[in-house]
C-alpha cells in the first residue's frame, strides 16, 4: 500500500483545493465531505475526519472519509473523552502508532474504526482556543513524520478560520458550533478603582484580523514578513535604548521583548508558515495559536509570563504588517476596556466620555493604571487571570468594582441586578453632590478638612465640582510619565501655574518628583535594581541628580509668581535627606530673588512620612518642617515588608490593624506636640471606614481621589469624633491581626455612614 504522507504537489496545492471546495456553491455538509476526501487523498490516509465542538461542549463527528458515514452527526464525545477529547484538552497534536493502546482511546462501534492503528490528530485553533480536531488514520502501525504533522496543522488552521466564517449556507450545520466563548462567566479579581459599569468589551491593542489566509505569491509574503519583523525589531531596540517610550513598561519587560523579537525559533516558525502558503498575517495567527495552546496551560508562572510577551509581540507584528503605527482607537458607546496591563498614558489616550470601565489581567491597586482610573472615576477590577482568552471583542461585560468581580456575557437577571445597583449608586452620588457646599464638621463640632489628590489635567476640570477644600497632593510625576521626552522648564511652569490658577484661594500641595521604583521613564537612564521599591527613587533620585530637582523647584517658584507655595518631598527616610532637600529650595528662592523675580508670598516646605525610620525621629524632623503628610500606601508596605504591587503579599496586611493604627497614632501625637500640621494622603483617606478610623485617631486633614470626597464627607457629618476616638483607642490594645470588623461594628453602633 502507499506510504502515508503528503502528495508531491505540496501543502500549498492542497490548501488551494480546500479553499476552492469551501468557497464553492452548495450546502456546508457537502463542502466538509469534499474537504476530508481531498485531505485523505493528498495525505494518502485511509481515514480523515473532522470533529467540531458543539455549544454543549461535546465533540461531534462532522465529516469523515474512511469511517462509516452513518456516524456523522451521530457520534458525540463528552468533554475530555477519547483521543479527540485529549487533543482538545492539551491543545496540541497527538501522534500515535497504535491508537487503541492509548489509555484515552474510546471505542465507538458505530464508526467502524477497528482496523486503524496509526493516528494523527491536530486541534483546530482559533485565537488560541481549540474549536475542533482534524484526524487522519491508517491501518499500518507507524508514527507520522514531523513534516506531516506540520502540514496537518497548517490545514487545521485554515479549516478553523473557514468554520468560523461559516460561508454561504453555513448556518445549517454550524449554527451550534462553539467558535468563541459564549457562556456567561463570573471572574473574581481585585478591586482597583471603585464603581460599577456595564458595557461592551474593547480589547486594548486588539490584534488585526487576517483578511486573507492563503497567499498566491509566497515570495512576496516572505518579503512582507521580513520587512515587518525588521521594523518591529528596530522599534523594540529603540524602546530599549530609550529613544521611544513604552510608558509604564519596565526595563526587564523591554529586554524580554527584545529577546523574543530576535528569537530565531520564532522567526523560523513564521517563515515556515509563510513558505507553506499562508499570508504573513495568517502565519502570525497560526504561530500565536500554537504558542497559546502549548504554553497557556503551563503552571510555571515564568512560562505564562513569556506567553504574555509573545502575545504583545504578535500584536505589534500584525500592526506593522497592516501599516498601523498605533493610531488612536475609536471606542463604541459604553466601552469596557480589556487589557493585560496599562501604562499611565495608555488610559489617557481613550475617549473618557465613552470609556465606562476597565478590566485587567494583572496589576495592583497601586499600579499606574489603577491610580489614573481612580482619578478619572473609572471602575477598575484587576488580577483577572486568563481574562483575554475568555472575552471577545464586543461581548457584553459587567465591571463590579465594589466586589472585585467581572461578569462576561452576563445573564439578563444579572444585568437587571447591576442596573438596579447602578441606579442606587447614582442616587447616592446625587446625595453627595448636595453636600458639596456643606462644611465637613463632625456631629460634635470637629472640623475635618477634605482635600483632593490630583496629577492630571482632568482633575483640575472637576476640582470645583468635588467639594474639595484644596489639593492635598499634586503628583508632579504624572506630567513626566505621560511625556515621551523630559518636560522642559517652561512646560513645567505652565502646568503648575495652571494648577494654582484653577485652585484660586484654595491650598495646593505639590509633591516633587516621585520617580523610580515602578515608575520608570524611558528617557532617564537608570540601572536595574533587585528591589526597586527600596532603591534609587523619589527624593534620593532628586538629591543625586540635583539639576533635575532644581529645575522642578525653579518651575514651581516661577509658577507661584508671588503667591503662596507648598512643596513636599516624597520618601524622606532621614533628617539629613530633608535638610539637603530644603537647602535646594532655599537656593532656588535666592536664585529667583537675585534676578528680581517674585518669591512666594509664603513658602511651606514639608515631608511625606512613608519610611518607618522617621516615626522614631520625628522629634528631630518636625521642627525643621512646615507640615508633613502621611503617605499610607508606602508606609504600610514598608511597615509590613509587603510589596503593595505584588498580589501574592499585598493582601497579607490590613491598615486597620493594631500595628498600623499605633504607628499612625504616634505620628499624629508627635505632630500635635510640635504644632506641625499633618494630613493623610494615602488610599486610606478616601475610604469611609478607614477615614473613620483616622478621624478617631485625631487626624483633621485627609486628601483623597475625587470620587472619595462625597462618601467621606457623608461619613464625617454622621460621626461623633469623641466617641470614635474612645472606640478606636480601645481597639489599639488588641493582640490579634486586623480589627476591620470591630471598627465597622463600632461605626454602625455609632450610626456612622461607612
Amino acid at each position: 500500500m502507499p506510504t502515508p504522507g503528503l502528495a508531491v504537489r505540496g501543502p500549498r496545492s492542497l490548501l488551494r483545493q480546500i479553499r476552492e471546495a469551501m468557497a464553492g456553491a452548495g450546502p456546508t455538509q457537502a463542502k466538509f465531505d469534499m474537504v476530508v476526501r481531498t485531505i485523505a487523498i493528498s495525505m494518502v490516509a485511509e481515514v480523515c475526519s473532522i470533529y467540531l465542538r458543539r455549544g454543549s461542549g461535546e465533540m461531534e463527528l462532522f465529516a469523515t472519509e474512511g469511517l462509516d458515514p452513518n456516524a456523522v452527526h451521530v457520534t458525540r464525545l463528552k468533554p475530555g473523552e477519547g483521543l479527540v477529547g485529549e487533543i482538545m484538552r492539551m491543545g496540541r497534536p497527538l501522534n500515535l502508532s497504535d491508537a487503541p493502546a492509548h489509555p484515552a482511546f474510546s471505542y465507538r462501534p458505530e464508526t467502524g474504526e477497528d482496523p486503524f492503528h496509526a493516528f494523527l490528530g491536530v486541534p483546530l485553533l482559533r485565537g488560541g482556543r481549540a474549536i475542533g480536531v482534524l484526524v487522519v488514520q491508517n491501518r499500518t502501525s507507524r508514527v507520522y513524520g514531523e513534516e506531516e504533522v506540520e502540514d496537518l496543522q497548517i490545514i487545521a488552521m485554515v479549516l478553523a478560520e473557514m468554520v468560523a466564517q461559516g460561508g454561504p449556507g453555513g448556518q445549517d450545520v454550524l449554527k451550534d458550533v462553539e467558535i468563541a466563548p459564549h457562556r456567561a462567566e463570573r471572574m473574581k479579581g481585585a478591586r482597583f478603582a471603585d464603581g460599577l459599569a456595564y458595557g461592551v468589551a474593547v480589547l486594548h491593542e486588539a490584534p488585526v484580523a487576517a483578511s486573507q489566509l492563503l497567499s498566491d505569491d509566497p515570495v512576496a509574503e516572505e518579503a512582507r514578513l521580513a520587512t515587518a519583523i525588521h521594523d518591529l525589531r528596530t522599534q523594540i531596540d529603540a524602546m530599549l535604548d530609550g529613544h521611544q517610550g513604552i510608558l509604564g513598561a519596565s526595563y526587564d519587560v523591554l529586554e524580554a521583548y527584545k529577546m523574543l523579537a530576535h528569537s530565531s525559533s520564532w522567526n523560523h516558525d513564521l517563515e515556515e508558515a509563510v513558505h507553506s502558503g499562508l499570508t504573513a498575517e495568517a502565519a502570525v495567527e497560526r504561530v500565536r495559536s500554537e504558542h497559546r495552546a502549548r504554553i497557556g496551560q503551563a503552571r510555571d508562572p515564568y512560562l505564562r509570563e513569556r506567553l504574555h510577551d509573545l502575545e504583545d509581540l504578535n500584536d505589534r507584528l500584525l500592526r506593522h504588517l497592516s501599516g498601523d503605527g498605533g493610531a488612536a482607537r475609536v471606542l463604541p458607546e459604553n466601552a469596557i476596556l480589556i487589557a493585560r496591563n496599562l501604562g499611565p498614558a495608555d488610559l489617557l489616550e481613550y475617549d473618557r466620555d465613552k470609556l465606562r470601565g476597565l478590566l485587567l489581567e494583572e496589576g495592583s491597586s497601586a499600579s499606574h493604571a489603577a491610580i489614573v482610573a481612580r482619578a478619572l472615576d473609572i471602575p477598575c477590577v484587576g488580577r483577572l487571570a486568563g481574562l483575554r482568552d475568555r472575552v471577545n471583542q464586543g461581548d457584553p461585560v459587567i465591571v463590579d468594582a465594589e466586589t472585585g468581580e467581572a461578569y462576561l456575557r452576563p445573564r439578563q437577571d444579572v444585568v437587571a441586578a447591576i442596573r438596579t445597583r447602578m441606579d442606587v449608586r447614582a442616587q447616592r452620588r446625587a446625595e453627595f453632590a448636595k453636600l458639596r457646599e456643606t462644611p465637613a464638621f463632625t456631629r460634635d463640632g470637629a472640623k475635618v478638612t477634605l482635600l483632593m489628590n490630583a496629577g492630571l489635567a482632568v482633575d483640575l476640570d472637576i476640582l470645583g465640582d468635588t467639594g474639595a477644600e484644596g489639593i492635598g497632593l499634586f503628583r508632579t510625576e504624572f506630567q513626566f510619565m505621560v511625556s515621551e521626552d523630559l518636560p522642559r522648564l517652561n512646560a513645567q511652569t505652565a502646568l503648575y501655574a495652571r494648577v494654582l490658577d484653577v485652585a484660586g484661594d484654595m491650598p495646593v500641595t505639590f509633591r516633587t518628583l516621585d520617580l523610580g521604583g515602578d515608575k520608570v521613564l524611558p528617557y532617564l537612564e537608570a540601572e536595574r535594581e533587585d528591589n526597586p521599591a527600596l532603591g534609587w527613587r523619589a527624593v534620593r533620585m532628586g538629591l543625586d541628580r540635583p539639576a533635575l530637582l532644581r529645575m522642578q523647584l525653579r518651575a514651581l517658584i516661577a509658577a507661584a509668581n508671588g503667591r503662596a507655595l507648598k512643596v513636599m518631598f516624597p520618601l524622606v527616610a532621614s533628617v539629613e535627606e530633608f535638610r539637603a532637600a530644603r537647602a535646594l529650595v532655599d537656593h532656588e528662592v535666592a536664585w529667583a530673588q537675585r534676578r528680581g523675580r517674585a518669591a512666594p508670598s509664603r513658602l511651606d516646605v514639608g515631608a511625606m512620612i512613608e519610611a518607618p525610620s522617621l516615626i522614631w525621629h520625628l522629634d528631630a524632623l518636625l521642627p525643621m518642617t512646615d507640615f508633613v503628610s502621611v503617605g499610607t500606601n508606602d508606609l504600610m508596605q514598608y511597615l509590613f515588608a509587603a510589596d503593595r504591587g505584588n498580589p501574592r503579599v499585598s493582601d497579607r496586611y490590613d491598615p486597620l490593624s493594631p500595628p498600623a493604627l499605633r504607628a499612625l497614632k504616634a505620628i499624629r501625637e508627635a505632630c500635635a506636640e510640635t504644632g506641625t500640621p499633618v494630613s493623610v494622603c494615602g488610599e486610606m483617606a478616601g475610604r469611609p471606614l478607614e477615614a473613620f478610623a483616622l478621624v478617631g485617631l485625631g487626624f483633621e486633614a485627609l486628601s483623597m481621589p475625587p470620587a472619595g470626597i462625597g462618601p467621606v464627607k457623608q461619613m464625617v457629618l454622621s460621626c461623633d469624633r469623641e466617641a470614635a476616638r474612645r472606640g478606636v483607642e480601645a481597639l489599639l490594645k488588641g493582640t490579634g491581626g486586623s480589627v476591620r470588623n470591630e471598627i465597622e461594628t463600632l461605626a454602625r453602633k455609632l450610626y456612622v455612614a461607612v
